[in-house]
C-alpha cells in the first residue's frame, strides 16, 4: 500500500471510531434528558409512562394534602390541572398558588409520580418553559417585561 493510501485509510478509520463515538455519546444522553410539559400538554399528548419528564405550573388552591411523609396537590396551568403525588420533604418555600417544578413520570392512571419537587425562590422566578405557559393561558401574574 503506497502512503497515499495508508493516509486515507488511517482518516476513513478515524472517521469510523468518531462517528461510533458521536452515536454512543448521544445514545447515552438520550437516556438521561428530562423534558419539561405543561399540564396541558399531558392531557393534549399524554407520554409514555417510562418516559421521565418535568411538570410546571401552579399548586393549585386547596388540592394539598398530607399522609405522613406522602403529599398529593394538583398542578395547573389554568386550563388543566394533572394529579401530583411525591413522598419526601418538600421545599420550604412550596405552598398553594406558587410555582412548582415536579420531576418524575405520569403513570397510566394520569397521577403524576414525583420524585423531585421543586419551588419558586422569589417573587419574580419562574422557569421559562412554566412562565409561557402561563402566559399562554392567561393567567400570568408576573412582571409585564
Amino acid at each position: 500500500m503506497t502512503r497515499k493510501g495508508r493516509r486515507l485509510a488511517l482518516i476513513a478509520v478515524a472517521g469510523t471510531v468518531l462517528a461510533a463515538s458521536a452515536g454512543l455519546v448521544l445514545s447515552a444522553l438520550n437516556d438521561t434528558i428530562v423534558f419539561f410539559s405543561a399540564p396541558t400538554e399531558l392531557v393534549q399528548t399524554p407520554p409514555s409512562p417510562d418516559r421521565r419528564l418535568r411538570l410546571g405550573g401552579l399548586v393549585e388552591t386547596g388540592s394539598v394534602s398530607r399522609n405522613g411523609s406522602n403529599v398529593r396537590f394538583e398542578v395547573s396551568d389554568g386550563a388543566h390541572k394533572i394529579p401530583v403525588t411525591f413522598a419526601g420533604l418538600l421545599p420550604d418555600l412550596f405552598r398553594e398558588g406558587q410555582g412548582v417544578v415536579a420531576e418524575g413520570r405520569l403513570g397510566a392512571d394520569g397521577v403524576f409520580t414525583a420524585d423531585i419537587v421543586l419551588a419558586k425562590h422569589d417573587e419574580t422566578y419562574m422557569p421559562k418553559e412554566v412562565a409561557d405557559a402561563l402566559k399562554q393561558q392567561g393567567t400570568w401574574k408576573g412582571d409585564t417585561k
